[in-house]
Parts: structure tokens; sequence; C-alpha cells
């Protein structure tokens, strides 16, 4: 089989990823500067989520899950993947079709569904208006990623990555272009959106093509193909169900205790970045890689893609969660601390942006192992993991807030990644050898922890010399990146001296990009 380059590949997605929450953090500064927080800013809130919100089952949740893995396998024993991917192309048009017509009709009672709050407000009528015109996004982004499941089965990282860009930059354009054309920005924004995922189905339509897969419409059958990947696609469907219940059930806490529902949204951001460029990366890459290498019998190499992404995961993630755990405050009050945003609110944020960093490994270990279940075609375990996750996020929550208040919501969130990654573990141990880290690994490891550590001793004294320099205006970012910097600098160099890590692995890795 041709390998797919692992290390190289997370760079690759990494980066673009990166890029796309960055420009994602400046979008949202720019709509909230021009449309400030009325109705028509509720309006487009709302009206984008709807999207989003079927987008993490159709898109990158559950039906890419089951499709890649099948794909892949395909791919490798080269049996005819062309077909297969035109027959769930197909199926998926179908389904999200009707689904966007569905929604034209029931959109005033599916905005009730999720803001019932507007009912009888004037954004009511507008956010109908803006949902009926947002929600064909779903379509686009939805069979965009089907072509993005291609393209990283195929070991092609780069277009996949770099698709979710196009959003941002037509939003920001959007807005840029509103005011001089003399258009309305509410509605030039709301309309970017599906534009935007009809570019991004282009790209990715033009690199499969390119790639040797060219999407066709065929006539929709229930065929073995079919059946079997549907049958894998629902259960990761519910495990993506059982997520959105712990994000309501945290919210629902918070929103018993004044400001804690921001307070959660502003740290949840914060350590979204690290994540998101992190676990979404290596888990793009190693699903198709695992999925590949099992098909071919190749153990050994199962095992080594395996251990090389928990231990790039651990060498990337680790000094990311001591240094939210080490300075929270700086990060938060520099970053966010503004206008109406008071000091106690950065002390509020930050202690919530410490427990998510206590968090932070074991999130990006669930995409780590949550590959060695998908590659098999088995969603069912980690959706029984993820509903016992459920309730020990519920149970901690709601058991701990009379007692330690509303940071009880970011405590259990921790505590529930803490026992899915426990519970992947444990169901990893029938898999045999090939889904246990290999030597390599176990050496690395704690020097990883180790040289993290020497890291955060570095950082306290460091940001309480620099406390002064973090507060006055024009030289706290200067200062934090020097801060940061100086953290980086004593992580890098511990971590070569101690052999957590090769900085020529890096290097190469950036080459190859």
């Amino acid at each position: 089989m041709t390998p797919i380059r692992l290390v190289s590949g997370v760079f690759t997605v990494g980066f673009w990823t990166l890029l796309s929450r960055v420009l994602g953090l400046a979008r949202d500064i720019m709509i909230l500067a021009t449309l400030g927080t009325g109705p028509v800013y509720e309006a487009f809130v709302v009206a984008f989520r709807l999207p989003n919100m079927f987008r993490r089952f159709f898109a990158e949740g559950a039906f890419n899950m089951a499709f890649v893995p099948l794909f892949s396998k395909k791919l490798e024993a080269k049996d005819d993947p062309g077909h297969f991917m035109n027959e769930a192309f197909s199926g998926l048009a179908s389904i999200l079709i009707a689904l966007t017509v569905l929604a034209q009709v029931a959109m005033p009672w599916l905005i009730l569904g999720i803001a019932s709050g507007f009912k009888g407000q004037e954004q009511f009528p507008l956010t109908v208006e803006f949902g009926r015109i947002a929600f064909p996004y779903i379509l686009f982004i939805s069979l965009a990623a089907l072509l993005s499941g291609v393209l990283n089965a195929a070991g092609r990282f780069a277009a996949a990555a770099a698709a979710p860009v196009l959003l941002n930059v037509l939003l920001v354009s959007a807005m840029a272009l509103a005011g001089p054309l003399g258009l309305d920005v509410g509605k030039t924004l709301i309309w970017a959106i599906p534009i935007a995922g009809l570019a991004q189905f282009a790209l990715l339509y033009v690199a499969a093509k390119r790639a040797g897969f060219t999407a066709r419409f065929v006539m929709p059958r229930w065929s073995p193909d079919m059946r079997r990947l549907v049958r894998i696609a629902i259960p990761a469907a519910m495990a993506g169900g059982v997520v959105q219940i712990n994000l309501l059930v945290g919210q629902q806490v918070a929103s018993y205790f004044d400001r804690a529902v921001g307070w959660l949204f502003t740290a949840d951001r914060l350590y979204q970045l690290p994540l998101g460029v992190v676990g979404i990366a290596i888990g793009i890459v190693l699903l198709p890689d695992l999925s590949r290498r099992l098909k071919a019998g190749d153990t050994d190499g199962s095992r080594n893609a395996l251990s090389r992404a928990g231990e790039l995961a651990l060498a990337l993630t680790v000094p990311c969660a001591v240094a939210l755990m080490v300075i929270p405050l700086p990060l938060v009050s520099v970053l966010f601390e503004r206008g109406a945003a008071r000091p106690e609110d950065s002390r509020a944020i930050a202690m919530a942006v410490a427990v998510y960093g206590l968090g932070l490994p074991a999130f990006v270990l669930q995409k780590v192992l949550q590959p060695l279940y998908f590659a098999r075609e088995d969603t069912r375990r980690p959706f029984y993991y993820a509903v016992v996750a459920m309730i020990a996020n519920a149970l901690l929550a709601i058991g701990l807030s009379p007692v330690i208040g509303w940071i009880a919501c970011a405590l259990a969130t921790t505590g529930a990644g803490w026992a899915m990654v426990v519970l992947l573990l444990r169901g990893t141990r029938q898999m045999g050898e090939v889904a246990r880290f290999d030597d390599r690994f176990r050496r690395r490891a704690w020097r990883i922890t180790l040289a993290a550590l020497i890291m955060g001793a570095a950082l306290w004294p460091a940001w309480t010399f620099l406390w002064p320099w973090l507060s006055a205006d024009y030289i706290r970012y200067p200062t934090l990146a020097l801060l940061i910097s100086w953290g980086g600098l004593v992580y890098f160099a511990s971590g070569s001296l101690l052999g957590a890590f090769s900085l020529s692995d890096f290097r190469q890795a950036v080459k190859r990009r």
C-alpha cells in the first residue's frame, strides 16, 4: 500500500485549521462590530447555527465517520471505490435535498424549536427569512465533506483542509463590500453563507476530479454497501446527539448563575483553539491511514501510526494544557478584557480556562483513540461510552453546582472527557497489540509531561514579573507574545535535552507540507 505521511498530514491539516480558526475569530469580531447585538445580529446567529447543527451529523460527523473507513478499504483493495463514492454521494444528496425542502416549509417551527424566546419579537420573522436563505448551506457543505473524505483517504489533505477558509473569507468580503455598494449588511451576510458552501463544494469537486474521483449523481439504490454504510452511521449519529446533550446540560446549569453562560462560552473558545488544530487534524489524518493499513493487514504499520499520532498529540497538547492552567489570567485579560468586559469577568473566565486546560489532553486523546473503532466500522461501542460520559457529565454538573457553583459545569466537562478516554482505552484491549502504544511512545510520554511541567515552572514567575506590562494598553500584546515565546523556548529546550521529541521531526513535517 501507499502509506499516508502521518506527521506531514497532521501539520498540513493543522496549519489550515489554525488559519480558519483565526479568520473565524476575526469574522466574529467584525460581525459584532458591524451589526451590534440587536435583532439583526441575533437573527443571523440563530439562522447560521441551524444548518451547522445538522452539519455535525451529515458533514464531519456521523456520515464521514462511517464513509471514510469503508471508502479507504475499497481504495486499498481496488474494489471500485469510485462507484461506492457515487452511491454515497447520490444517497446523501437525495436525503439532504428532501431535508432542505422540508426545512423551507417548517422553518417557523424550527426557529421556535431552537429559539422560542424570539416568539412575538421583531427578530422572529427576520430569523425565519434568514433561516430559509442559510439552510441550503447544509446541502453544499455535506457533499463537500464527503469529497473531503475521499481526498483524505487518498492522502491528499491540503484542499480539504483549506476549504473551510473560504467561508470566512467570503463573509469578511461580504461585510467589506456591503457598505460601499449600499447593501443591507445582514442580508448580504446571510446570502454569503450558501454561496460559501457552493464555493467549498466546487473547490473540492475539482480537487477530487484531479485526484481521479469524479463525483456524479446516479440513481440511489438500497445496495449492500449502502445498507452497511447506514448501519454504521446511525450509532455515530446517536453519539453526536449525546455530545449535543452534554452541551445543553452544561448551558442549562450555567443559566442559573449570573453571567456564567458567557464566562463558559468565552473559556470554551480559548481552549478549543489547540483542540481544533491538534485534535481535528490528527483524527482526520489517522482514520483513513488506519483503515487502509488494517485492510492491507499491516499490523506493525497500524501500531506505529497510532503511536506516532499519540506521541504528536501529547507533544503539542500537554504544553498547551499546562499553559492554560498556569497563565490563564494573562491570556484572558489580554485577549478579552476590553469595553464592557471587567476584571472580575477575566478572573472567572480564567478559572474556567484552567479547568478546561486540565481536560485538554483527554479531549485530544479521544481523537486519537476513536479512529481505532471507526476504522473497524465499530461505531456502537463509542456510542455506549459516550452515553456513560454523558451521565457522568450530568451527575457532576448538577450534583456539584449547589456546592461549588457554576464552575461545576467546566469540571463536569473535564471529568467526562477523562472518563471517555478511560473507556476507549479499556475497549481497545480486545483489539490486540495493534491497538497498543509502542515502547517509544511510553518512553517519550513521561518526558513530554516533564518538559511541559518545567515550562510551567518557568512561566509562573515570568508572568508575575511581566504583569504590569500585561495590564498596560499598547504593550500588552507584545508582552503576551514574549511570555508565550519564553514558555515555548523552555519547553522545546527541555524536551530536546530530555529526549521527549526530536526537533528534526517537526522540521521535516513542515518541509513536507
